[in-house]
């Protein structure tokens, strides 16, 4: 694969930008991959470990997505599949690190963190950056999709939350459209995000995007196993950041 990882892209040091363009075709590439992968083979394949480093591109930036190391493959009937915990902390959905039960939504989870990445240009978990306030204890602490869920409750997506490579040099309704959709994705509830279909739909402009998504992002609430009345609240972003972004299970 001639241009390598999409990570060497977004995040390395080399001197060609990613065009708007192609960082949009790489997101429409990535999402027919997983809809083959989810929908229209005989069986689901759950792929686990969806990240930017995964994300293969040839020499037309067409994608491949790779490493099945962790891939489970389970009936179309089902809903999820037991697995334990692996993959790799920054794109596991907080249910998937609770349970250790993966599922078509837990891919989408990490689907939408990757588009978040595409059009930001920063990484799922990283660093608060010398711009932000030395007083600000918190900055270091929130992942991605905590950033542009700010941005977004604040109407400041297209403002402050495409990568600043790009200048103006990107197609706005695109860009809007890959953020919401991201977040969209990125939602703790699994029972509120989109099917991978519904996402294709909307990045090929063919749908409207939500008009309920909350302007603040949801903290997750599970109930234990063995009390029904005893609920458990988990923001995974918080609990990615104690593991930093090491990968698990392998």
């Amino acid at each position: 694969m001639p241009n390598g990882g999409l990570n060497s892209h977004l995040f390395g040091k080399r001197e060609e930008i990613l065009s708007w363009d192609t960082r949009y075709k790489i997101a429409l590439g990535l999402a027919s991959a997983i809809l083959y992968l989810h929908e229209e083979w005989d069986q689901c394949v759950l792929h686990r470990d969806i990240k930017a480093s995964n994300i293969m591109l040839d020499g037309d930036f067409n994608v491949k997505l790779g490493d099945f190391g962790l891939a489970r493959v389970m009936s179309h009937k089902l809903d999820s599949h037991k697995t334990g915990l692996a993959g790799t902390f920054g794109y596991m959905a907080p249910e998937y690190v609770m349970t250790g039960c993966a599922s078509k939504e837990s891919d989408m989870y990490s689907f939408g963190i990757v588009l978040l990445e595409i059009v930001t240009g920063r990484k799922s978990l990283e660093r608060g950056r010398e711009d932000e306030s030395d007083d600000d204890s918190e900055s270091d602490e929130k992942s991605l999709v905590e950033r542009v869920w700010e941005l977004y409750g604040k109407k400041e997506l297209l403002s402050l939350g495409v990568d600043e490579k790009l200048g103006d040099d990107f197609n706005m309704e695109e860009a809007e459209c890959l953020l919401v959709l991201g977040l969209w994705c990125g939602h703790p509830d699994k029972s509120s995000r989109p099917s991978i279909k519904q996402a294709i739909q909307v990045m090929k402009l063919e749908s409207p995007l939500p008009v309920n998504l909350p302007l603040k992002r949801p903290v997750a609430t599970y109930y234990n196993s063995t009390s029904s009345s005893s609920p458990l609240s988990v923001n995974s972003s918080r609990a990615s950041i104690t593991f930093s972004s090491k990968e698990v299970g392998r």
